[in-house]
């Protein structure tokens, strides 16, 4: 067993959520809300705070913690490290530098995993193209290549790795053959949208595949995630459960969006595709996984509440107020709609983080 002191995790975590309002304050004046602008980049450095800076980060302690070994700290640390450049506007290439650093140090390690655990189940392949995914999107970026044209890529990092811990956890249902065939289709079919859409002629073409790979994907996981069992269970096994079939719905939007409208560079219905992606989707794993890493990685339990349901009803909610405001044109319900977007994110932090430490601390 490699021992490494608790600080350093409750740091890098602490980092991550840091680098999350910072995303979200973003996200915001994106929107159009008239407010402070605490440094001039900021606006502009709205997805990668979330994807490299906040995701990247968390995802790589997870990692870390996983593996029980001093060394692949360095991704995590460097992540949160180009997160806090980023926010704070270290002028030069130092956020992004140490951001795509940290995505190569993932990579590395599922080398090493792969390597330790040779033949590697599918499980851990996809999970290990969703770290490749990041590190592509994040060279990318390093060399100038417009947002809109490597997003998906860093979008490909978060479907790809929780598409794969879902499969891992197939396991105890016994996922026949022609499924796990099935899911590989359409894993491959998403990842070829992917590379199709880098060449600016083939972007449109690159978006629709994606978007289609992105449903098939979803409708899999609809289809045969254990949560479909477990949703008839009670407490926070059907909590757990409630979040990850309505972040699959969310899937199926993205995806949808993807294949009609295709290659949008912008405008609304790029940030419907988009945040159906990242917030409904990516955001509801993480509300429902949260108290089974979280209590994992920092060693503090958390105990699951019913009032859990608020800040999970009030994503959805918001998010189908922002949708329906970026598809009708609508103004006030899309910024609204991000707007308590938001406060779903920040009431999901403080009833995950403070209000869980202060219940522990009351218990003992």
């Amino acid at each position: 067993m490699t021992k490494e002191s608790p600080l350093l995790r409750i740091s890098l975590m602490v980092t991550s959520i840091i680098v999350l309002l910072a995303a979200m304050w973003a996200g915001l004046l994106r929107l159009g809300w008239q407010w402070p602008v605490l440094q001039p980049t900021l606006i502009l450095s709205h997805g990668p705070l979330m994807v490299s800076g906040f995701f990247g980060t968390l995802i790589s302690i997870e990692r870390v913690v996983a593996m029980n070994k001093r060394w692949p700290y360095i991704g995590p640390i460097l992540s949160g490290l180009g997160g806090l450049a980023l926010m704070f506007g270290v002028p030069g290439l130092p956020g992004p530098l140490l951001l795509t650093l940290g995505s190569l140090m993932m990579v590395v390690m599922f080398i090493v995993i792969i390597r330790q655990h040779a033949p590697a189940p599918l499980y851990t392949i996809v999970m290990a193209l969703g770290a490749v995914a990041w590190m592509i999107g994040n060279v990318l970026w390093l060399f100038g290549f417009p947002i809109y044209q490597i997003v998906l890529w860093w979008g490909g990092f978060l479907v790809l790795t929780i598409a794969g811990e879902r499969l891992e956890l197939g396991r105890l249902i016994k996922i026949t053959r022609t499924k796990q065939m099935t899911f590989l289709a359409a894993t491959a079919l998403y990842i070829l949208g992917l590379i199709i859409m880098l060449p600016t002629s083939t972007y449109d073409l690159g978006v629709r595949l994606a978007g289609a790979g992105t449903i098939f994907l979803g409708v899999w996981l609809l289809r045969n995630d254990i949560a479909r069992r477990t949703v008839r269970q009670t407490g926070l096994t059907r909590y757990i459960a409630i979040a990850l079939l309505s972040g699959y719905f969310w899937m199926l939007v993205s995806g949808a969006v993807g294949l009609v409208y295709g290659g949008i560079p912008a405008g609304p219905i790029y940030d419907t595709m988009l945040h159906a992606i990242f917030l409904g989707f990516v955001f509801s794993m993480v509300f429902g996984h949260a108290p089974i890493i979280f209590p994992a990685v920092l060693h503090i339990p958390i105990n699951y509440k019913p009032y859990f349901y608020v800040h999970l009803v009030l994503l959805h909610t918001s998010l189908i107020l922002r949708t329906i405001g970026s598809l009708t044109n609508i103004f006030w319900a899309r910024q609204w709609g991000g707007l308590i977007n938001a406060i779903a994110l920040l009431l999901f932090v403080i009833v995950t983080g403070p209000i869980s430490f202060l219940s522990k601390e009351k218990k003992s």
